[in-house]
């Protein structure tokens, strides 16, 4: 659950016309952004790195996201698996197991550590925030990146490094650490926005004959 409650934390795409330039203009550029944004979908690729394992598991897949706590993870690789919710109710799809985990949904899910859909649209009110390198705010490939410290702290999110592109304020790649120092690298690509996604989207029926396992 605190892997999964990691990954949740990582909706982060949005958009916004303007040119900022000072640390208070991509906060306000970013605010803007995601508080104009009700659903998204995009591609994503993940290296999730635990530090007291000194391992590295890379996989990819797609997202969808929509306000209050829906979510939909379709993982292609390293193994298929599906991750939804429909703001009540969470389910985890593993094909290969046969198998249905299922929980109450996470509190954090539709709060500002689960769902950037609502936590950065009042980025200032949930983190502190600095540019990662205020010398030099921009990276090699031109995005701005940010330090983004919880003001509440949670055990899957203490600190999130997020890289958000200068032109139309999407961001490319987040970093998410948690209090035991394990890592979680995702980039996004391919990424639509106010599409209308539908709630039957975030709906999950168990396959006929799987097994259905409560999360302890």
């Amino acid at each position: 659950m605190r892997k999964l409650l990691a990954l949740v934390t990582l909706v982060l795409m949005a958009a916004s016309p303007a040119a900022a330039q000072s640390l208070d203009d991509v906060i306000r550029d970013v605010e803007a952004s995601y508080s104009r944004l009700n659903d998204l979908k995009a591609d994503f690729s993940q290296s999730a790195f635990n530090k007291s394992l000194n391992q590295t598991i890379q996989a990819d897949g797609t997202l969808y996201l929509k306000k209050g706590g829906k979510l939909r993870w379709e993982y292609r690789a390293p193994t298929q698996q599906e991750i939804v919710s429909d703001g009540k109710t969470l389910w985890v799809y593993t094909p290969s197991l046969n198998q249905v985990n299922t929980s109450p949904a996470p509190e954090a899910l539709s709060g500002p550590a689960g769902s950037f859909l609502t936590g950065l649209g009042k980025l200032r009110e949930h983190f502190d925030v600095r540019f990662l390198n205020p010398a030099q705010p921009r990276d090699g490939a031109g995005l701005w990146v940010l330090d983004l410290r919880p003001k509440q702290p949670l055990p899957t999110l203490s600190r999130l490094v997020l890289s958000v592109d200068p032109k139309d304020f999407k961001a490319r790649k987040a970093v998410v650490y948690d209090r035991f120092e394990n890592t979680v690298t995702m980039t996004f690509t391919k990424v639509v926005a106010n599409t209308g996604l539908p709630d039957t989207l975030f709906a999950f029926v168990p396959p006929k004959g799987a097994a259905t396992v409560p999360f302890k």
